[in-house]
C-alpha cells in the first residue's frame, strides 16, 4: 500500500508543533495509524558581524542565529485524510511538502 510522507519545517517551533498536532488529530479521528512526528536535526544558521558601523574600534561582535526546525510524518495513503490535510490553514512561516512513497 502506498504511503504519504509529510515534511514540515519552520523557524517557529510552536507553530510547527501545532500543525503536527492537528495532523495527528485528523489521522486519529479517521482511525489511521501514523508514525511521527519525527524530529529531524535542527539546522542552525549563524552570522557574526562587527558591532562598530565603520569597522574600526573595539573588537566586539554581534552573533545572530536562526534555527530551522524540521518534522517528518508518515501515514498510509487515504484519500479522505489527505484531502483534510491539504485543506489545513498553514501559516506563512511553516513550509509543508507532501510526497507519495511506494
Amino acid at each position: 500500500m502506498p504511503k504519504v510522507r509529510v515534511k514540515l519545517n519552520s523557524t517557529d517551533i510552536e507553530m510547527l508543533s501545532s500543525i503536527c498536532n492537528t495532523i495527528k488529530d485528523i489521522a486519529s479521528k479517521s482511525g489511521i495509524v501514523i508514525s511521527g512526528p519525527v524530529p529531524l536535526p535542527t539546522k542552525k544558521l549563524k552570522i557574526t558581524t562587527r558591532k562598530s558601523p565603520c569597522g574600526n574600534g573595539t573588537a566586539t561582535f554581534d552573533r545572530f542565529e536562526m534555527r530551522i526546525h524540521k518534522r517528518l510524518i508518515d501515514l498510509p495513503a487515504n484519500e479522505k485524510v489527505l484531502h483534510n490535510i491539504m485543506r489545513l490553514q498553514i501559516p506563512k512561516n511553516v513550509n509543508i511538502k507532501v510526497e507519495i512513497k511506494d
